[in-house]
């Protein structure tokens, strides 16, 4: 039995466009890609286990996604810090 997410994404043209540019880009890093191709296929209509069959990745992670692009918006899906003790050699 397929489960229906709670969180509907509908998205202005602004965000529409921003999103497809950021896929698209290949300047971009590969989970900014993800995340994006994530909130586009969301808002098309598709369930997390669909899209997470299309870009290769776990149904939890697309839901992880759909879940804070829907609460936050396009802010959601910038990277948080993480715990732990910061490194010691740059990136």
């Amino acid at each position: 039995m397929s489960r229906k997410s709670p969180f509907k994404i509908l998205l202005s043209a602004n965000e529409k466009t921003l999103l497809q540019a950021l896929a698209r880009k290949y300047t971009s890093s590969y989970r900014e890609v993800i995340r994006a191709k994530i909130v586009l296929l969301a808002a098309d209509g598709f369930s997390n286990k669909e899209i997470g069959q299309r870009l290769d990745l776990p149904r939890q992670i697309v839901s992880k996604w759909r879940k804070r692009f829907f609460d936050q918006r396009l802010s959601g899906l910038q990277e948080r810090p993480r715990r732990g003790r910061p490194g010691t050699f740059p990136p």
